[in-house]
């Protein structure tokens, strides 16, 4: 079974939905936040990125920015920009990008299941990134961004949502880059929570960090707390839980700085040992097994050329896991790529035009363009209990932060 919770939801005014509603913190880089907030005050970055309200340059204490953070989160209360629900309530969440569409619940969950792997992980978590956002959820109270599940939808569920969907939204807007964002409060919410009783596992798609933050929040919580009693708001974390059978997957592309002192020939040489290695006009591959690798102005087409001779499990038969074994461990020397600040990942809505220019810049050396992971992957490598290497799934579109916010 997979518990949701209703809760008492912090969301904007109506009219200031549009203008509050952000990207995902760890989407956007600094400059870009900074461009934002200058010419968007309402913009919730000022709550998830506190550090772009100060000058570029500038070394900035994350307890300074986590303090102006919840200062910039009590001054939108005050001036009623958000304003909490007097109801509890879940939320149905639909993004509608072209001629795509999904659409999920937004409800609390049980951080004892995220303990208890009912909400099943696919990634390894970055300390340094679990301990920033913690600090920052300690700060102001409050989960400020949703944590992306995904589930096997059920007939009932799927009659839940065609439901609610006929009824008058809450927010109907087009954001800045043209995904359509509707949400419809639901506060007659058991037949929900029934539903996800016959939902034997939920399962992590983005926001692992954010999911261990949750937890490490709540041990923190409850030692302060002598009163801990688990049913404290802390004990859940808020999260849009989405059908799989609606989720869209593109790339995780890599960008690595240097060639590990090789020159371009030697470097093509060894790629020979494992991989086809041809001259194309192919950004991106057509089909897994293949990868497209951007290399002084040209394109190259690399195809796995190892016989197994076994089958490979979910995990080795990853283009992604391909990549690290054959290309990014054993010839440019990066073992840990969570941690080795040698190579880079470009999330695939940002195209491959990104990829290129990243190595025309001279800042990178090589650029690789992947062929995107499945949920049949993702499904397989988390039934599994084993982690998947880091950054292989991008989701677009991506859901905002700033909708709804679930205080603590």
């Amino acid at each position: 079974m997979s518990v949701i919770k209703p809760f008492y939801a912090l969301r904007p005014a109506a009219d200031k939905a549009s203008e509050v509603a952000c990207v995902p913190y760890d989407v956007i880089y600094d400059f870009e936040v900074r461009e934002l907030v200058a010419k968007n005050p309402l913009s919730f970055l000022r709550v998830t990125r506190a550090e772009g309200e100060f000058p570029a340059g500038e070394k900035v204490s994350a307890e300074t920015a986590n303090d102006r953070a919840r200062q910039n989160l009590e001054q939108m209360i005050s001036d009623h920009i958000l304003v909490k629900d007097d109801e509890e309530a879940i939320y149905v969440y639909r993004l509608t990008d072209g001629d795509h569409s999904q659409t999920g619940v937004v409800a609390c969950c049980s951080v004892d299941e995220y303990d208890a792997d009912i909400i099943k992980k696919h990634e390894k978590t970055r300390p340094d990134k679990v301990e920033d956002r913690t600090a920052h959820i300690m700060a102001v109270k409050a989960q400020t961004g949703l944590i992306f599940l995904a589930f096997r939808n059920t007939d009932t569920i799927r009659s839940l949502i065609s439901d609610a969907v006929k009824t008058e939204p809450i927010y109907d807007f087009a954001c800045s880059a043209g995904v359509q964002q509707t949400i419809w409060r639901i506060t007659h919410t058991q037949p929900w929570a029934d539903a996800f009783d016959n939902v034997p596992e939920i399962y992590i798609a983005d926001g692992h960090h954010r999911a261990e933050s949750a937890k490490r929040s709540r041990d923190l919580s409850r030692e302060q707390n002598p009163n801990h009693n688990g049913r404290e708001e802390y004990n859940f974390v808020m999260a849009g839980v989405f059908p799989s059978e609606d989720l869209n997957i593109l790339a995780y592309n890599r960008v690595v700085h240097d060639l590990n002192g090789l020159s371009k020939e030697e470097f093509l040489t060894k790629l020979g040992d494992t991989f086809i290695v041809t001259e194309t006009t192919a950004k991106k591959p057509d089909e897994r097994g293949n990868i497209c690798m951007y290399l002084d102005g040209r394109w190259y087409g690399l195809r796995f050329n190892v016989q197994y001779f076994r089958e490979p499990d979910p995990i080795e038969r990853l283009d992604v896991s391909i990549l690290q074994q054959n290309v990014l461990t054993p010839i440019l020397g990066i073992g840990d790529p969570r941690t080795d600040t040698r190579i880079s990942f470009v999330g695939g809505g940002r195209g491959t035009g990104e990829l290129e220019k990243m190595v025309d810049s001279g800042d990178f050396a090589v650029a690789f363009s992947m062929f995107p992971t499945t949920m049949d992957d993702l499904f397989a490598v988390s039934d599994m209990g084993e982690i998947m290497p880091p950054k292989s799934t991008w989701f677009e579109p991506k859901l905002k932060d700033g909708l709804l916010i679930h205080q603590i």
